[in-house]
């Protein structure tokens, strides 16, 4: 099992200069997933919490890193992150930012932690929309437990969740390789999977692939892009089907076999995310840096 791997930070997860905020933060998950719903507000959420966001403060999406994200949250309020913000002073995120959030706060305390990219089966009936997670390792149970960080009381509510998002069960979110074994096979719609008017089995390939990257510490946005995610569905050729199909029989679950999973991501420039990615925003295509 990766657990040294997984219990330091990323590129994208390091506090960096803003670590000292990280110190004296609780110990437990849920105290943990408590300090980040009182940091963040969800981009599609903040009217339901009376928030409306200007679209400056819409942009707080884009942040991508947490030394950035941290930076900008003690801007907005500048007492310890274990004081919840009035939801005017939170930071604006989404299901990724929450994930990588507490996937962040966790690697900080050495627990093996990584974010998950899939599709929630709570949000709509009969869908799977487009969603992250944050699974950490639980010494004491000997598994990987995901955690929906995003979902609060009043989510909950909204939703009619009826399982813990401390404990989300493996049916309710469809990690990316799961999804694309379901579509593949026929067991599933692709048009079932996605978010708005975006669906389909490209849709599933681009969630898939982003979900193989962050269990290599490359925690993108939700909107990048790069090699096997940009490609076009009739452009894939027999090897890269064979490929995908091979990486999602991998990582359809908790991916006990890591450590092929590692030399597959990081030996094919089809699956790993190079120095510059696509991030496809409201704007149009932005060619950002990711080193």
């Amino acid at each position: 099992m990766p657990f040294s791997y997984l219990s330091t930070q990323s590129a994208i997860t390091t506090p960096g200069a803003q670590a000292a905020l990280l110190e004296g933060l609780p110990l437990t998950v849920p105290a943990l997933r408590n300090v980040v719903q009182g940091l963040m507000v969800h981009v599609f959420w903040a009217e339901r919490y009376g928030l409306k966001l200007s679209p400056e403060r819409q942009t707080e999406v884009q942040l991508r890193w947490v030394e950035r994200q941290l930076a900008r949250i003690v801007e907005l309020d500048p007492r310890p992150l274990t004081e919840a913000r009035p939801v005017e002073r939170k930071l604006v995120g989404n299901c990724r930012d929450h994930s990588t959030l507490l996937a962040s706060l966790l690697r900080h305390q050495g627990v093996p932690a990584r974010a998950r990219c899939g599709f929630g089966a709570y949000f709509e009936p009969g869908k799977f929309v487009d969603h992250w997670v944050c699974e950490y390792w639980s010494a004491d149970q000997s598994r990987w437990i995901m955690v929906d960080a995003q979902l609060d009381a009043l989510q909950r509510e909204t939703l009619g969740i009826a399982f813990d998002p401390l404990d989300v069960p493996r049916e309710a979110f469809i990690v990316g390789g799961q999804a694309w074994l379901m579509c593949r096979s026929g067991q599933a719609d692709p048009d079932a999977f996605g978010i708005f008017d975006m669906k389909g089995l490209w849709f599933v390939r681009g969630d898939f692939i982003r979900d193989v990257a962050s269990l290599n510490k490359v925690e993108t946005l939700p909107w990048d892009g790069w090699g096997l995610v940009d490609a076009r569905d009739e452009d894939l050729t027999p090897a890269d089907l064979a490929l995908l199909d091979q990486l999602a029989e991998l990582t359809r679950g908790d991916v006990p076999d890591f450590a092929t999973v590692r030399t597959l991501y990081e030996s094919d420039e089809r699956l790993r995310v190079p120095r510059t990615v696509n991030s496809y925003t409201g704007a149009g295509v932005t060619i950002v840096e990711m080193a």
